[in-house]
């Protein structure tokens, strides 16, 4: 007869037996259905504070499948839809698994957006009227969007990021070689020329939309559009750098669209190393060929370059497959997550095929060679205009995809997809539940100072690994057209451990001092265990 002493003491035997063996990621993960029909294809998404989902589609192509509520409508006599009481926006409650509608004015089709820091939605741009507005919606239960003209450009495929001083650039966007500010910094601002946006556009095809932007420690701006790059001073429009074209010169921006990560930021070292990794794409005339039904392999490469040496160059690698539209998303642990996507065609409405299934783990630390591994597949194909984040429980939400002009469900490849998924890495396998660390004892969100020593309190079921414990702070990112703008994973400096009672641990850490480091805003704290996180909390840096 089993005992519950003994049953306690075969439990802890199984711990101690499992803690020393290695964890693998190999087909692991798992897929959850979480809503079927939100009313809305998911093409732009962003995380706010509140553990809400901002996502919204376009408004040109008529009704969605979402009325909006006490008979709202939006009404434009001199617009191409005069009346539409439908939504084309919603707000995802991730707690409660949940829904509701939100109302735009003008049309958010291929737009832009960042979160500035006191945790509101500044989105940009679009097609049409709503081409040079500025919309906000703050993290409230009831709040909707609000918005003014005030872009003074066209921005339509622009990029945003978050800058040190928590205001934006805004870059680019179709036949826009230029890029500015939010808010402007003197009453007569308007744009700045940016000439590398001009010499990267291909003809007639561009290649070089929704550029690829990550702040820099040192103040500026690495940019990449098409198939090479720049370190720029966009407080004096110089152009500090110029990095090589990535072999084979093939683009990797829309429509050619692959997409780009900086890898996180190692903190707890004397001088920071900053990498991008810029992965798939279709080779050059893809689109043509697209054009003429002919549907041509993706790029199966990735490039990889060390921005910080003194002669950078690019370091190319070789996918599990060709890959065209894929989301790239970094996890708490430092992994990267790609998803989504096809194996053949372009972006663009009716251009790609073969759809991907598999998410596919990319482990920059492993040597060359051995990177890649795979997770479980999905059954539902997010072709173009699908989207990806992660989530603060370590999920990442998947939606979308409509490679269509209208909401076609029936005749058609790949049907518009009003569905939301959920899907769990491999590091939420309870299998791994041993190793699994959760945060104590601090309050979310909690306010951080530059500069403070933050003592993080967890425990652990199993035993722990001192020398594998480490704190990161992710920023969540805006995710439309296979990029995640302004997405940044840190791993904080410091690392001090120290032992409790009654298995539990602390680990203190330092807060980046430097708004080019961490720009001011939210983030989400993990506690990171032999590379399983804990739940995150949400932080906010001044």
């Amino acid at each position: 007869m089993y005992t519950p002493s003994l049953i306690l003491a075969l439990f802890l035997a199984q711990i101690l037996l499992f803690s020393a063996q290695p964890l693998t990621e190999e087909g692991r993960g798992s897929w959850q259905l979480l809503l079927k029909n939100v009313g809305i294809s998911s093409m732009h998404t962003q995380l706010l504070s509140n553990d809400r989902v901002v996502i919204f589609d376009r408004t040109d192509f008529g009704a969605s499948n979402l009325s909006l509520p006490q008979g709202k409508c939006l009404r434009d006599p001199t617009g191409k839809i005069k009346e539409d009481c439908t939504a084309h926006s919603i707000e995802y409650d991730v707690i409660t698994n949940t829904f509701r509608p939100l109302m735009v004015q003008t049309d958010v089709w291929c737009s832009s957006g960042a979160v500035i820091p006191n945790g509101t939605l500044v989105q940009t741009g679009g097609d049409g009227k709503g081409e040079r507005q500025i919309r906000m919606l703050s993290p409230c239960p009831t709040c909707d969007w609000e918005e003014h003209p005030g872009l003074s450009a066209r921005r339509w495929y622009a990029t945003n990021h978050i800058l040190p001083d928590g205001g934006q650039i805004i870059i680019g966007g179709q036949k826009q070689f230029n890029y500015e500010f939010y808010p402007k910094r003197t009453a007569t601002e308007t744009v700045f020329d940016l000439p590398f946006l001009a010499e990267t556009s291909d003809p007639k095809i561009e290649n070089n939309l929704y550029p690829y932007v990550f702040l820099q420690p040192d103040g500026n701006l690495f940019i990449f559009a098409n198939n090479r790059a720049i370190l720029f001073d966009y407080t004096k429009n110089r152009v500090v750098k110029t990095f090589p074209t990535i072999p084979g010169g093939d683009p990797r921006c829309y429509p050619s669209t692959g997409s780009a990560v900086m890898l996180p930021l190692n903190l707890d070292t004397e001088s920071i190393e900053v990498e991008v990794l810029v992965c798939g794409g279709a080779p050059k005339g893809a689109l043509k060929k697209a054009k003429r039904n002919n549907f041509v392999a993706a790029l199966n490469t990735c490039a990889r370059i060390k921005i910080t040496d003194p002669d950078p160059q690019w370091v190319m690698e070789t996918m599990p497959h060709p890959w065209v539209m894929p989301d790239m998303l970094l996890l708490p642990n430092g992994q990267v997550l790609l998803i989504n996507g096809a194996s053949a065609g372009t972006a663009g409405w009716e251009y790609g095929r073969e759809p991907v299934l598999n998410p596919v783990l990319y482990r920059p630390s492993i040597p060359l060679g051995r990177r890649f591994t795979f997770q479980k597949p999905t059954t539902i194909p997010r072709m173009y205009h699908s989207t990806a984040i992660l989530l603060r429980d370590g999920r990442v939400l998947v939606g979308g995809s409509n490679p269509h002009a209208l909401y076609e469900f029936t005749g058609v490849l790949f049907p518009t997809e009003l569905s939301l998924e959920a899907f769990s890495p491999w590091y939420l396998d309870p299998l791994f539940s041993y190793v699994r660390p959760s945060i104590q004892n601090l309050a979310s969100p909690t306010n951080l100072v530059r500069g403070q020593a933050l003592k993080v309190p967890f425990g652990v079921p199993g035993k722990v690994d001192r020398t594998r414990v480490s704190v990161t702070i992710l920023s969540p990112a805006f995710n439309t057209h296979s990029f995640s703008m302004n997405q940044r994973l840190l791993v904080l400096s410091g690392r001090k451990f120290r032992r409790g009672g009654n298995m539990t641990y602390e680990v203190e850490v330092t807060i980046p001092e430097s708004g080019n480091v961490a720009p001011p805003g939210y983030y989400i704290l993990y506690l990171v265990h032999r590379d399983i996180p804990s739940e995150g909390i949400w932080v906010h840096i001044q």
